[in-house]
């Protein structure tokens, strides 16, 4: 691993970005990753991203994410924004154009709006549960019994497996209990991300997210984008909603099948260490 990193947040979700350019085809090492996300020995962070040479010849750039406990992911949707964001910083991607980006779950496009505001298109949401992974014949919803009650639930990939929860409150402390259950589940193969919804307003949406390799985050990009997406599924929200997290808002817009989603909300450097 490169000694030099980049301290980066996007509401609250917090990323050390290294830059591997000059050094495709790295394989990080997940003990090395898990004693660096550790808050006091460590840098401290939710996702180690790599920034480096696209494989796919119709993207710029490819960015890898690994978790705090060393796992690969997907997606990460509050990362692709410092990445577009570190990017636009180093000079090699201008504001208000539209860049082709390549994910560990493929291409996503991001447009710097400003210094610290990026918008991405995010691809459709994917319902499929066999793309999820979801061990389960295709519904609109889903129910488990855990922990001795009854748990309903949405299911959406948005390049990485979400379960989206509705509750009345999200300070419930069943919200707390679950959230770790509902993430290690074998009903979810590869394991998901747990949502936790509660509906202010057809606009507005208040989250909670445990995410698998992470726990309990202030933000989950990718998790904002799936409570959007089931709660519009399911007739609970409008095609453009604000998406209250404990760190932060996002706008996601998605106006049903066919469409892919969009997702805007800052991203925040937070200092350069080397280690």
């Amino acid at each position: 691993m490169p000694s030099r990193f980049t301290k980066m947040h996007g509401i609250g979700n917090d990323f050390a970005i290294v830059d591997w350019r000059e050094d495709a085809g790295r394989v990080p090492n997940a003990t090395r990753i898990k004693a660096l996300a550790d808050r006091h020995t460590g840098i401290g962070f939710d996702q180690l991203i790599s920034i480096e040479p696209a494989r796919d010849p119709s993207c710029e750039f490819y960015y890898g994410i690994w978790n705090a406990d060393g796992s690969p992911s997907g997606q990460c949707g509050n990362g692709v924004r410092c990445v577009a964001a570190w990017l636009y910083r180093d000079g090699v991607i201008e504001r208000d154009v539209p860049v082709r980006l390549e994910s560990p779950s493929g291409p996503v496009v991001v447009r710097v709006l400003d210094e610290s505001t990026v918008t991405v298109d995010m691809g459709e949401p994917d319902f499929d549960p066999a793309h999820i992974p979801l061990d389960r014949a295709a519904h609109a919803t889903y129910t488990l019994h855990v922990d001795g009650e009854e748990v309903s639930f949405g299911a959406v990939s948005m390049g990485n497996p979400h379960g989206v929860v509705f509750v009345d409150d999200l300070a419930d402390p069943r919200v707390d209990r679950l959230g770790p259950l509902l993430t290690h589940h074998p009903i979810f193969p590869q394991g998901a991300n747990i949502g936790f919804v509660q509906r202010a307003a057809a606009d507005r949406l208040k989250l909670r997210v445990h995410e698998r390799g992470s726990g309990w985050t202030q933000a989950c990009g990718t998790g904002a984008c799936a409570a959007a997406a089931v709660s519009q599924a399911l007739g609970l929200a409008a095609p453009v909603v604000a998406v209250e997290l404990p760190g932060g808002v996002l706008t996601i817009e998605w106006h049903g099948p066919g469409h892919t989603l969009w997702m805007t909300g800052p991203a925040a450097f937070v200092f350069e260490g080397e280690v």
